[in-house]
């Protein structure tokens, strides 16, 4: 390891007393770490002191009405072209909530100068939103070149990422409160996104009180706007590390940890925040170290455990909203059927751990008919909708705020099923046909099938 080295080579230090310094300086750094998350809350082994219980109904605490599942609309969605006129058809065929962006993937510079707007893009996406029936959600990112230090009436997206400054902190939450009121069917709103720009690198952590700022100026406009507008925030990235890799953390299961300093941020936000309806967080199942491949429908644990970690932090007083989420590697070599199990078992975590939101981030090509993970094909594939749709618009159906969840499981483990009252979903989660007692019956399942029935 690069601490035990002489870097000041034959001039140095002689080596055993460097030696020394550096245990004893990483000695000390592993007891400050433990004393910390002691005093936040979890045991000197990092583990939490405690989870929420598992759900036993879906998003408890939301209140009714609330959207549930859906997806995040990207560059190339179906708002670009007016369609193509099945995949609309398809989205209105089971109504569901639809994301998107102030600025970035797909939609325009919102405010170019000062006092002038461009609604154009913006305008097209949330009519093809309410087109397709959908319940509209806002993400209120990312920001103008000017409020980030450049010129004005000009955009340059390579500094998509750049965060607002601070002196325009009070000009971007007037921003938010023009699109509160240009579309006022918009009643949920994520403040910025994964913390973009916001990192403090002298400290190397996230620079939580510049966003928790940022936040609560928007937060205000927006309720002096509408005070039915649902807002939440931090928004944050939950990366994690793999088993045994990383420094301690509060957060840690058969699944990894998770980077405390994501942690703390949330925390430092959920304290100093002026108000909020809801957490939002994103996150992948796998680690961030790309090199370690573990199982991953095993990972998927992370999920739910995040969620019951994050209903725990306010006494389970906000629902937990995933603002994003991601299961597969890259590069990737899944079949698509092996892609739509991970994604459905993912969906079954979210639900067992109290998630009350998550959202697709949908994938799309711009005219090819191959798109791994897509919901519905390109044009010159006439736009058909896959799998994929059919199984997040089936959860939207079959398990939306407030079902009740029934304990429901499979003798063999390697299926997993997901129940209510009058339906429920099994998945196999192996490359080898599974034959499965579920509720004394014989169930038979082809490699990595997926299956709705009713009950």
């Amino acid at each position: 390891m690069a601490l035990f080295r002489n870097r000041q080579g034959r001039h140095g230090r002689p080596r055993r007393r460097l030696f020394l310094i550096a245990l004893a300086a990483a000695l000390t750094g592993m007891l400050t770490s433990a004393i910390f998350i002691w005093l936040a809350g979890g045991r000197p082994d990092g583990t939490v002191r405690s989870l929420a219980a598992p759900a036993g109904e879906v998003a408890p605490g939301a209140p009714k009405g609330w959207p549930s599942w859906g997806f995040t609309h990207t560059q190339e969605s179906v708002d670009r072209e007016r369609g193509p006129q099945r995949a609309l058809d398809a989205l209105s065929g089971q109504p569901m909530p639809q994301v998107t962006p102030i600025m970035g993937w797909g939609v325009g510079n919102p405010q170019p100068r000062p006092g002038q707007y461009d609604w154009a893009s913006l305008d097209r996406r949330m009519e093809t939103i309410r087109q397709t029936r959908g319940t509209p959600v806002v993400t209120l990112c990312c920001g103008p070149d000017w409020m980030k230090g450049g010129a004005a009436g000009g955009t340059d997206w390579s500094r998509l990422e750049v965060a607002i400054q601070p002196r325009f902190f009070d000009d971007y939450a007037r921003l938010a409160a023009e699109v509160a009121r240009r579309y006022p069917d918009v009643k949920h709103y994520t403040v910025w996104n994964e913390f973009k720009g916001f990192w403090n690198p002298r400290a190397n952590r996230w620079d939580h009180e510049g966003y928790t700022k940022l936040y609560n100026e928007v937060y205000k406009e927006l309720k002096k706007v509408d005070s039915d507008i649902k807002v939440g925030g931090p928004y944050m990235v939950m990366n994690s590390n793999a088993p045994g890799v990383g420094p301690p953390s509060e957060l840690r299961g058969s699944w990894g940890s998770m980077d405390q300093r994501n942690l703390d941020a949330l925390k430092y936000w959920y304290e100093h925040k002026e108000g909020a309806d809801f957490i939002a967080v994103d996150g992948h199942a796998l680690p961030v170290q790309r090199d370690v491949r573990p199982n991953e429908f095993e990972v998927l644990t992370k999920f739910s455990d995040v969620t019951r970690w994050l209903r725990a932090l306010g006494d389970e007083e906000l629902p937990v909203w995933w603002a994003e989420w991601y299961v597969e590697p890259v590069p990737s070599d899944w079949t698509d059927e092996r892609r739509g199990a991970v994604q459905v078992a993912a969906m079954m975590e979210f639900i067992r751990g109290g998630a009350a939101s998550a959202f697709y981030w949908s994938p799309q090509t711009a005219t090819g008919a191959d798109c791994p993970g897509c919901l519905w094909s390109g044009p010159q594939a006439g736009g058909a909708p896959t799998p994929n749709l059919t199984n997040l618009q089936n959860f939207t159906r079959w398990f939306p705020p407030g079902t009740k969840l029934l304990n429901v499981k499979a003798a063999d483990p390697a299926v997993r099923v997901l129940a209510q009252d009058k339906q429920m979903v099994m998945v196999n989660t192996t490359p080898q046909g599974k034959r499965a007692q579920i509720e004394g019956r014989p169930v038979d399942l082809g490699p990595y099938e997926v299956r709705w029935v009713a009950r």
